[in-house]
């Protein structure tokens, strides 16, 4: 009877398990594609959608939530989504800057230096966005072990019109707020990747997250990782953790060539599948108009890409191009975005200067690209002085759906938004004078002579309707609805404020200590030693 009840009770949990399973599923997939300077960029993409599932409503965060019992869905992260009503959520942490002129656009838009949250939630409850929003900056500062807890009021902005909803927001009567937030000194290292590793469900143990080896990832010359949920309203809630490194296997190879195989970029091999990943696949795009050999053979192949299954092909797997023909490679030096911009913080003064932008259409036909600053309290704009030059001509015409929020002085950033026009084959000089303020000596960071970072500004571009320029009756809204993934961000900047002499401080503490060392002794002396007249050749008696 015993052993009947043991086996009832086994089986009632595969039941359980097995159902839990099929309302699960797990994808992964690598994207490895050469790039025009000769480096290769690697995009790791681990997908767990929870089919059927919705996101919490704002409302029901008054009781008690429901139990959450996952299989694949990462457990840690469900439960700060649920306990914040997250509808949809974005981070990324990302070393280097990201060169668009060379490398092209990203797979993953969000590359900005340093760490990048911005989430959508949904309004109504007791509790509100702002202290939901702070929440979960915290809990993911916990989990990533990440400086995210700095992300607080001086750096959220809402800027909706860049930033819109990559998925479905629930229907019904809450309306939804956006925040957004960066951190553009924050670094990336080992203590980030290793609890990104952990939301796997095979962990780095098997499948495709098996070559993600921190001795190489942290060699390349950029990379970034990112967690991505969403709520698809005809599938479920997806949550998605992506790894983008560029790496150079011209300077990792002795010959010099730009041969590469999964072994030398990241001296590891596929040993073994991840059992529950409903598909595993690695995607390598092929050298156009060159002599190659790809090894193994791939699963399928077309003239542009070339794709392995991973749970077909033998193991350990080993993807390896080879250019026999190559002995000297020239590297080619067109941009490969539509727009190229350069953005420079100009002036010597510690109270002033001046925010200068050069905008370039790369393309033969009118462009348009949506502009986003949103810079802390410590750079303050002068709008007023804002001036658009083409070939030292002014044309201010070309900057238009101004949006500005000024900030305030230990409360929010500045939040600057604009359309700019840029005709075909022009570069565009946009300038606009900017105030340093003066801080506290007790605001600055131990390392104040280094100065402070800015994040960097973000363009959205897209073509212009007709050919022409935007009239300014139409909504900023309306016309960057189209272009929700295409982001470019500049590098960050640093700003040198007027910094007081730390050094006096240590000067007075030394010298203080120096008069108080040599007073305290000779009173000691005073007090302590016994003074006695010995006369010298005197017979003692």
């Amino acid at each position: 009877m015993r052993l009947s009840v043991k086996s009832f009770l086994c089986s009632l949990c595969l039941g359980t398990l097995a159902v839990a399973r099929l309302s699960e599923e797990f994808n992964e997939e690598l994207h490895l594609r050469p790039l025009p300077d000769g480096k290769l960029a690697a995009r790791f993409s681990f997908s767990t959608l929870l089919k059927g599932a919705t996101p919490r409503h704002p409302e029901t965060l008054g009781v008690e939530d429901e139990s959450q019992l996952y299989t694949l869905f990462p457990l840690a992260l469900g439960q700060i989504l649920r306990e914040y009503a997250v509808t949809e959520l974005h981070l990324t942490l990302n070393a280097g800057n990201w060169n668009y002129d060379r490398w092209g656009y990203p797979d993953e838009p969000g590359v900005g230096t340093g760490a990048e949250l911005w989430a959508w939630m949904g309004e109504g409850g007791t509790v509100t966005v702002d202290s939901r929003w702070r929440g979960l900056r915290n809990a993911l500062a916990g989990l990533f072990c990440a400086s995210l807890g700095s992300l607080d009021e001086q750096r959220t902005t809402s800027p909706v019109l860049t930033f819109q909803p990559e998925g479905s927001l629930p229907n019904g009567n809450a309306s939804y707020q956006l925040r957004h937030a960066t951190l553009p000194s924050e670094h990336v290292c080992t203590e980030n990747l290793t609890p990104f590793l952990k939301l796997l469900p095979c962990k780095s143990l098997s499948g495709i997250a098996s070559l993600l080896n921190p001795h190489k990832l942290f060699d390349a010359d950029w990379h970034g990782l990112g967690v991505h949920v969403r709520y698809l309203e005809s599938a479920g809630v997806e949550v998605r953790l992506a790894f983008q490194a560029v790496f150079d296997p011209v300077r990792a190879a002795s010959d010099k060539r730009r041969d590469w195989s999964l072994s030398a970029v990241f001296d590891r091999r596929i040993e073994r599948v991840c059992p529950v990943a409903r598909s595993s696949v690695i995607r390598v795009r092929l050298p156009q108009n060159e002599v190659y050999a790809i090894i193994p053979s791939p699963s399928t192949m077309d003239k542009t890409y070339a794709t392995y299954i991973v749970q077909e092909v033998g193991k350990p797997l080993d993807v390896a191009i080879i250019r026999p023909e190559e002995t000297l490679f020239e590297y080619l030096i067109e941009p490969q975005t539509h727009i190229s911009v350069h953005r420079t913080l100009n002036g010597a003064s510690q109270h002033a200067g001046q925010l200068a932008l050069t905008i370039t259409n790369n393309h033969d036909i009118q462009l348009q690209t949506g502009y986003l600053e949103t810079m802390p309290w410590l750079l303050q704009f002068y709008l007023h002085t804002l001036h658009a030059h083409i070939d030292g001509m002014p044309r201010d015409d070309l900057v238009k759906l101004i949006s500005y929020i000024p900030p305030l002085p230990h409360v929010q950033p500045a939040l600057l938004q604009a359309v700019l026009t840029l005709p075909p084959k022009t570069t565009l000089w946009l300038t606009m004078d900017v105030v340093k303020p003066f801080l506290a000596y007790t605001e600055h960071p131990p390392d104040a002579q280094r100065g402070w970072d800015l994040p960097p500004a973000v363009f959205v571009p897209f073509a212009s309707q007709n050919g022409s320029e935007t009239d300014s009756d139409p909504q900023l809204h309306a016309v960057l609805s189209d272009v929700r993934s295409t982001r470019m961000y500049t590098p960050v900047l640093l700003v040198d404020l007027a910094t007081p002499d730390f050094s006096m401080p240590y000067n007075v503490i030394i010298m203080s200590c120096t008069l108080i060392a040599l007073i305290f002794g000779m009173v000691f002396n005073l007090l302590t030693r016994q003074f006695v007249v010995v006369r010298v050749g005197e017979q003692s008696s």
